[in-house]
């Protein structure tokens, strides 16, 4: 029996020890989070691990609802200590989440502390992380975790202001439009109060995103994010488009996906002139539960995985584009029925990858599913590697949970004869590194 979450968790091989040892260390890029990049900016500070754990981490709110916590200790005015003290109780229920891992890794990795969590060491567990916070900031979280680059998600009209270089790591934006493409009346007009132009046509809208999409480079932008529930099924021409956007207030459910996804098109191109990285993240529904949004608003926690997207929609998304006109693509999808599948696209389109285990699937068995499939149907070796997809600064965690994984399921082709160690020492380091920072230029 091992110990509890001892130097070797999830290491169940001696080339799976040794892989790992080559990457641990290894620099992080987070080229998707949404970290408050303002916080980074002043080296914030928190004075309670309440805070730090529990004001913004909707997967652990999720999971006490699901273990019976009233709202009132999850997004309700209790003070952390009581929040954290009702995350404990329920803390051992968690077993296989990937919530466990996390949290028992922030304990050690953060504050030193290895007592399992749970009701009966909350008290103790409270107070020695709370003494040891007080030496902790944003950065010094950062350079622990050696956070090289980080990537935040940005509307379109940000200013990205507060992104920069901040002690050894450098904060980007990304240029994420989902609301705008919604055509909100709020955000048509910051949209159009930004830029400085009436947006009377659809010639006047791509040109306000372009002029945005410019500012976001300039200010060190080097990927774009777009989420949705599934690919579009049917493209409107330009013509159509025009007509679409004159009437975007009336318009059905299949006229609406027919000039969205006509402007997705217009911008993969502007990404690929502008060497942006395009990330699609789909397969999710959102507020599900309309009582639940109304009391605790989005993020929530009430999203959940919709129908896989059919691939013939994500093959006729990829047909709208030449080679030459593709940006470089990494698909995420939430319900990764269909992985195999969308794997094979990766081999008939040039440019497209698949991203690492998303939100819901980023469990053990999750992440070694997704490493596996990318292997067996894609190629492994050119994946992009780990994000935190985080608001938590404590969550680099995970960085070292997928790096455990990773080394665990080459290590175990080594150790059956089927890989040499060597070969597979460099696709972990490029899995884990090396890929996504050439590709970034960062």
């Amino acid at each position: 029996m091992k110990n509890f979450f001892d130097d070797n968790l999830l290491l169940y091989s001696k080339s799976a020890v040794t892989i790992y040892n080559q990457i641990k260390h290894l620099p992080i890029v987070d080229y998707h989070c949404h970290l408050d990049q303002y916080k980074i900016q002043s080296d914030a500070k928190f004075d309670d691990i309440g805070e730090l754990w529990l004001s913004a981490d909707h997967y652990k709110w999720r999971a006490m609802r699901m273990c019976g916590v009233e709202e009132l200790y999850i997004t309700g005015n209790a003070s952390y200590h009581d929040k954290f003290v009702k995350y404990a109780q329920i803390f051992p229920q968690l077993v296989g989440n990937p919530l466990y891992y996390w949290t028992q890794m922030e304990l050690k990795t953060v504050f030193g502390i290895n007592l399992p969590l749970s009701g009966e060491t909350a008290e103790q567990i409270y107070a020695e992380a709370n003494a040891k916070l007080k030496d902790i900031s944003v950065l010094a979280l950062l350079k622990q975790f050696n956070v090289e680059y980080v990537v935040t998600t940005d509307a379109p009209c940000d200013n990205l202001k507060a992104h920069g270089i901040y002690g050894n790591t450098t904060v980007a934006p990304t240029f994420r439009p989902d609301k705008v493409l919604t055509f909100d009346n709020a955000e048509m007009t910051l949209l159009a109060q930004t830029v400085g132009a009436k947006l009377d046509t659809l010639d006047d809208f791509v040109s306000a995103l372009e002029n945005r999409l410019a500012y976001f480079v300039e200010h060190g932008c080097k990927i774009a994010d777009h989420g949705f529930a599934t690919f579009p099924s049917s493209y409107a021409s330009y013509d159509d488009a025009c007509k679409l956007f004159a009437n975007r207030k009336n318009l059905t459910e299949n006229q609406k996906q027919s000039l969205f996804g006509y402007l997705l098109v217009q911008l993969a191109k502007l990404y690929k002139k502008c060497n942006v990285l395009m990330q699609l993240h789909f397969g999710v529904t959102r507020n599900v539960n309309p009582q639940k949004f109304d009391q605790c608003g989005a993020d929530s926690g009430f999203d959940v995985m919709a129908s896989p997207s059919k691939i013939e929609d994500v093959i006729l998304f990829f047909q709208q584009l030449s080679d030459e006109q593709r940006p470089q693509t990494v698909l995420y999808t939430l319900n990764d029925v269909n992985l195999k599948s969308l794997a094979c696209v990766t081999g008939a389109f040039k440019n497209v990858k698949l991203g690492p285990a998303w939100w819901f699937n980023d469990t053990v068995q999750g992440i070694g599913y997704n490493l596996q499939t990318i292997a067996e149907y894609s190629c492994l070796s050119t994946n992009f590697g780990m994000l935190t997809d985080s608001r938590s600064f404590s969550s680099y965690v995970r960085f070292d949970f997928f790096r455990r994984i990773l080394a665990n399921y080459l290590g175990d082709l080594v150790e059956k004869g089927e890989y040499h160690l060597k070969s597979a020492i460099t696709v972990a380091q490029n899995v884990a590194y090396y890929n996504i920072k050439n590709t970034l230029g960062v």
